[in-house]
């Protein structure tokens, strides 16, 4: 038998220490903590070598994915983000100033702004997508198309479940 993995060590310890306690959820819960640490080295790389923060490249490619024109307010870009609504406009900002996004003032409420993506953000996150989707599919590759199906309905079914018991 192979030796365990860190968190294999650790249900070890514990069973030993307390026989009484169920540690099996530490074994998914443990390695999913390892492994989130472990994807977010690895995907921030990518963002890196392009100047990026991974914050940076969600608004960017939030904006691309929206569609022509290629705007949102930043309202909009909180919802569809992964970072906080309190950091869009740190990274707005960043961004403005590296030339890959814009202010526009709303058509409809000159009080308002659209953020939206320049020419050159546009090329940017388009080079950008590729790259990062194949840092992925090297990140999954040890497992076969049905296991990742599989992990992702998993996956979001967990999601899921937690959502509707108002986990946040």
């Amino acid at each position: 038998m192979s030796e365990p993995d860190h968190v294999g060590r650790i249900i070890v310890q514990w069973r030993t220490e307390r026989p009484d306690l169920d540690m099996s959820p530490l074994g998914v819960i443990g390695r999913l903590h390892r492994l989130a640490d472990r994807l977010d080295s690895e995907l921030r790389v990518v963002f890196a070598e392009a100047g990026l923060t991974d914050g940076d490249f969600d608004v960017l490619a939030s904006l691309r994915r929206s569609g022509a024109p290629y705007e949102l307010t930043p309202g909009e870009l909180g919802a569809t983000t992964m970072i906080t609504s309190g950091a869009v406009t740190k990274r707005v900002d960043r961004l403005v100033a590296a030339g890959y996004v814009e202010r526009n003032v709303c058509a409809d409420d000159a009080r308002s702004r659209r953020i939206g993506l320049t020419d050159e953000g546009f090329r940017l996150v388009d080079a950008l997508v590729v790259q990062h989707v194949a840092n992925e599919r090297r990140l999954l590759s040890g497992f076969s198309d049905r296991e990742r199906s599989q992990l992702a309905r998993l996956l979001e079914a967990w999601g899921r479940a937690l959502d509707e018991a108002g986990t946040p």
